[in-house]
């Protein structure tokens, strides 16, 4: 549904020369119980063929009308999740991480990003970060419905029963030695950068790691000998660079590039769809950190 307002609704009274009416124009789809609503409310409102448009004569006319359309939009709201109730009961989902509430669903599992990113594409999610839930209204259970078999899967891989599971399996192997190599080396917030091809100084940029922000290039050349099993194709024209994460105000400040990055690149320019998740967790990170400021 649309409103414009008619060319004589302004503060200013209109002329008398013109002829003009104080007023508001409305138009939306017909439906016929929508049409007996809305005559129903506005006995006085006229249809213009000029304009295909409703006429609602008044000098607050527009502001009943914006009243009118959000009792419109809350009943269909109320419909909606009356139909994603009934859904529920009659095809329930039955599951530890998922509690029924008096205005939809509350959801609680372990941290998995592929949770969080499946939760955010469900309409009207939200996070609660003082209860540590997430709130789905009945509206949107079809998609929750959708998605919850690879919501459910990620949590249970999570869980930190499991997690401890798969560590104890993995020691010892080679993964296990390459992944705890890697965290080590990732630790010292270094990483190696062609020596003709090096990032600027204090801007976000995206390498292996994800979005950082190099603050010196030391010059030191790197060994590839020592790294190579932490950063396979190093070169003896390599050299160190040092980062830190970016902060939430920096990604904020950064224009995101319009092309994407060239194969096997190193390092580039951050698109909106790599900014977008890392605004969000650097949000939190500050967040979390003022949090125990006392």
């Amino acid at each position: 549904m649309t409103e414009t307002k008619s060319p004589a609704d302004h503060d200013k009274a209109p002329s008398v020369q013109d002829g003009a009416k104080p007023g508001a124009d409305i138009s939306f789809p017909y439906d016929r119980m929508t049409v007996e609503q809305f005559r129903s409310r506005f006995p006085r409102a006229r249809w213009s063929d000029a304009r295909k448009a409703w006429f609602v004569p008044g000098r607050t006319a527009s502001r009943r009308i914006g009243r009118w359309l959000a009792e419109i939009e809350a009943e269909a709201d109320a419909h909606a999740d009356a139909k994603g109730r009934d859904a529920f009961v009659f095809d329930p989902i039955d599951s530890p991480y998922l509690e029924l509430g008096k205005a939809g669903f509350r959801i609680r599992t372990p941290y998995s990003k592929t949770v969080v990113d499946e939760l955010r594409e469900v309409p009207f999610s939200r996070w609660d970060g003082d209860l540590r839930i997430w709130h789905v209204p009945f509206r949107s259970y079809e998609e929750l419905r959708r998605r919850w078999s690879d919501i459910e899967a990620a949590a249970r891989r999570n869980e930190p029963e499991e997690r401890r599971r798969r560590a104890e399996e993995r020691k010892g192997t080679e993964q296990d030695i390459r992944s705890k190599l890697r965290s080590a080396e990732r630790k010292r917030h270094r990483y190696p950068l062609r020596s003709d091809d090096l990032p600027p100084i204090g801007r976000p940029v995206v390498i292996a790691y994800g979005i950082v922000v190099f603050t010196e290039i030391s010059g030191e050349l790197v060994d590839p000998d020592v790294v190579v099993d932490v950063y396979p194709g190093i070169t003896q024209d390599h050299v160190w660079g040092y980062w830190r994460p970016p902060t939430f105000e920096e990604l904020v400040r950064t224009w995101p590039a319009k092309m994407l990055p060239i194969q096997n690149a190193e390092w580039w320019l951050p698109t909106i769809e790599e900014l977008r998740p890392a605004r969000r967790t650097a949000r939190s990170r500050e967040a979390r950190k003022y949090a125990k400021t006392p």
